[in-house]
């Protein structure tokens, strides 16, 4: 009896052999257009005087060869560059806290089952136009970045702390509205509707029913926005003149390099803070 063989359709690549191709393609093209285009700066990397300057650079940020006393073992900067810190911290506290609290306020008429779905009962010539609203306010602020908006605040308020953690939170106002409505809207609606079952209204399904499984996720985002927030702020004080970041251009515009390293090694130490002060947060918030 002649066996016959069961032919196997050819298998076809999986999506992370096709990915992985697809990315060294993209990456081989873009390569080759730096290093094609004669303006790139490409060519300097293979120059031993860009190395030299490199060099050179480092030491002054080292404090070699700075003219008069080292910024590192001056007590008067290392007090300045502290306060700074404690501006910069206060910024984007409070800048998260704006963020989080409008947040809060709005991200339930975003949802779509809570504006005009199974959770929002029957109100949808409401519900329809505060949530195409909300959305696209969420999509506008987001998609404006914080400089930008700290251009257009600096207008309207004095350069300081208040203009810098204004234009943080109205751009991660946006992020967090819509991770917090989508959260509402990808939620377990069962305690919810068992609720209404039970005959709670609107107001009590959504304070009993919602509120809890959704704000435990808005605190961990909120969090988790807090960590880049502080890591924005140094860009925001180039044109909102608040705390590191407004320092820091001063000094690197007056070549005081030593300065510059100074402010950078409080720069990072307040980044890690707050990471480890976050991470700690959202564990108690889990």
């Amino acid at each position: 009896m002649i066996a016959i063989r069961e032919r196997r359709p050819a298998t076809r690549p999986g999506l992370v052999r096709v990915s992985a191709i697809g990315f060294g393609l993209l990456a081989g093209l873009a390569w080759g257009q730096v290093l094609a285009g004669g303006d790139s700066g490409a060519g300097d990397l293979f120059r031993g005087d860009t190395w030299t300057r490199a060099g050179e650079f480092a030491g002054e940020l080292l404090g070699l060869g700075a003219e008069g006393e080292s910024a590192f073992v001056d007590g008067a900067l290392w007090q300045n560059a502290i306060g700074l810190s404690v501006e910069t911290l206060a910024m984007s506290v409070l800048a998260a806290g704006i963020a989080g609290a409008a947040a809060l306020v709005s991200f339930l008429p975003a949802a779509r089952n809570v504006a005009y779905g199974e959770l929002g009962g029957s109100r949808r010539a409401v519900g329809v136009p505060g949530y195409m609203v909300l959305r696209l306010l969420f999509a506008f602020t987001r998609g404006v970045p914080e400089l930008v908006w700290a251009l257009i605040i600096v207008f309207v308020f004095s350069p300081g702390v208040l203009a810098g953690a204004l234009a943080l939170a109205v751009h991660n106002y946006g992020i967090l509205g819509k991770l917090a409505a989508e959260v509402v809207e990808n939620m377990d609606t069962r305690p919810a509707r068992a609720l209404r079952g039970a005959g709670a209204n609107n107001f009590q399904m959504v304070l009993y029913g919602v509120l809890p499984q959704a704000l435990p996720h808005l605190l961990t985002y909120l969090l988790y926005r807090w960590e880049v927030i502080i890591r924005t702020t140094v860009v925001v004080g180039f044109v909102a003149a608040g705390g590191l970041g407004r320092e820091f251009r001063l000094q690197m515009s007056y070549l005081h390099y030593d300065e510059v390293a100074l402010l950078l090694i409080c720069y990072l130490a307040l980044v890690i803070g707050v990471d480890l002060v976050s991470a700690g947060l959202r564990r108690l918030a889990r």
